[in-house]
């Protein structure tokens, strides 16, 4: 009984890990399309041989995690909160929080290595042994688009397997092509409609699987001839999504309206009222046409609207939540748990939505979790990429005792599970839930370079290839005298 207690314990333990001599010695990358979305992966070395895990935001750039690296080569991954604070200047909201939020995951994935322990362990233990999964479902798995049928059937999909809560897109986007749904200064609609078209001809995002070798191409050439067109068409499309939703002057008619309901109205007659359902990408309109869908949606029992109008407008958040009984969501482009802490303030939120890729990383979500409680406002995690960042999620979510659920939108990729290798069990996700083993770190013991290669990024083919010339990027980052 001694022996198997003993060998039970060498088994969690890494035995050629002295933690307090433990240093940083390499940082390297790979991106792989397609996971939904491009994710970038990246490893953290140690002169120990430990490697620890960590993912810049999907759709992000790895500049920002490179950054850091001559400020943490060298250093004691063990000092989790020293080296965040080192380096969270760096971040910034929305994908700029990616680097930071990187960093952060692996070095928790590195101390839990080297001390043998889950990170969960190391928040401070467990309230819940699993964290539930909701599951996206866009108009990309919808079939027609057009039809709440067909939502309703594809998020059906999503029960039968073992699904409990669902969330779906529903916004203005559905209007577009009915005549008579929408109301905009005259020509808008069409300025934007063709500035998307041509952005998709010259320049396609990383999205557009179909054109990997347009992109490969573009870079190869590096002709400004050739380029300067291209980068000008994408520029004047960014200009059109990054514009605040008050500023569109879009406006959504009775007609629109009717749509929209009748919409959800044909959803939840195919999976019923027992199950939550959320909605999400309502559109770049003002607070008042998001009051007007809202108060036609409240009979539909809707789990929450999320993102409606741009998180820094903290007097609007506080007049859309007074102005109907759905319940608020918000969160994921945001860096720092005490970013949230105006809008919790104002009583804007029913429920704090990081994305840990942004946020600032694992630490950060769950002092969002603890603040959110003290306001009687829950947690749920946006999660749209590698199972690193599933797990980290889930890691997090365990350990915070508000922490309803988190997202997943890898359920129709079939490899999603074949990334990483070891002892952690496959599927990551089952019916319905995310389960963090008693395994070191993250739990992940590798990731599947075999897997990785076959689905390279075409923008950035690398398999962890040597990033030495970061080594000296540094400067005096003192920031008060």
């Amino acid at each position: 009984m001694i022996k198997n207690t003993y060998e039970d314990t060498l088994a969690r333990v890494n035995t050629c890990s002295c933690p307090s001599e433990l240093k940083i010695t390499d940082m390297r990358f790979a991106t792989v399309e397609d996971c939904p979305f491009p994710s970038i992966l990246m490893k953290l070395y140690t002169n120990q041989g430990i490697v620890g895990l960590g993912e810049v935001r999907d759709l992000g750039s790895k500049t920002y995690a490179l950054l850091l690296k001559g400020r943490i080569l060298g250093e004691n991954p063990c000092n989790v909160d020293k080296l965040f604070r080192r380096i969270k200047q760096f971040g910034s909201h929305g994908r700029q929080g990616g680097g930071v939020s990187a960093v952060e995951i692996a070095l928790w994935d590195l101390a839990g290595k080297a001390f043998g322990v889950p990170v969960y362990q190391m928040l401070g233990g467990k309230f819940r042994d699993s964290l539930r999964i909701y599951v996206d479902t866009d108009v990309l798995y919808a079939g027609e688009r057009s039809a709440g049928q067909a939502m309703g059937l594809a998020l059906k999909a999503r029960l039968e397997r073992g699904f409990t809560m669902l969330k779906m897109d529903l916004g203005v986007s559905l209007l577009e092509d009915i005549p008579g749904t929408l109301s905009a200064p005259l020509g808008y609609l069409e300025a934007q409609k063709d500035a998307y078209a041509l952005a998709a001809e010259l320049y396609p995002s990383d999205l557009d699987h179909d054109q990997q070798e347009l992109r490969r191409g573009m870079r190869e050439k590096n002709d400004p001839a050739d380029f300067l067109p291209r980068f000008a068409a994408r520029n004047r499309a960014y200009e059109y999504k990054s514009r605040l939703h008050p500023f569109t002057c879009v406006q959504v008619t009775e007609k629109g309206l009717d749509y929209l309901e009748n919409y959800v109205a044909e959803v939840r007659g195919v999976i019923g009222y027992d199950v939550p359902l959320a909605l999400d990408h309502l559109g770049r309109i003002a607070v008042e046409e998001i009051i007007k869908i809202a108060r036609r949606l409240e009979k539909f029992n809707i789990a929450w609207i999320e993102d409606p109008i741009p998180w820094p407008l903290t007097s609007q958040w506080k007049r859309l939540a007074e102005a109907t009984t759905i319940p608020i969501c918000t969160g994921e482009e945001m860096y720092l748990a005490e970013s949230f802490k105006p809008l919790l303030e104002a009583g804007g939120l029913s429920y704090v939505h990081p994305d840990m890729l942004t946020l600032g990383g694992i630490y950060e979500t769950k002092k969002l979790g603890d603040l959110a409680d003290t306001y009687g406002a829950k947690m749920v995690l946006h999660q749209a990429a590698s199972p690193i960042h599933a797990l980290a999620a889930a890691h997090a979510g365990i350990a915070t005792e508000n922490c309803l659920a988190s997202e997943w939108h890898a359920n129709d990729v079939p490899w999603w599970d074949d990334i990483y290798k070891g002892r952690m069990a496959r599927p990551l996700i089952r019916d319905g839930y995310i389960i963090p083993e008693t395994l070191p770190g993250l739990g992940i013991d590798d990731l599947n370079d075999e897997i990785i290669r076959e689905h390279i990024s075409a923008n950035d083919p690398g398999l962890w290839e040597s990033t030495d010339e970061w080594n000296f990027e540094y400067c005096w980052d003192e920031r008060y005298n």
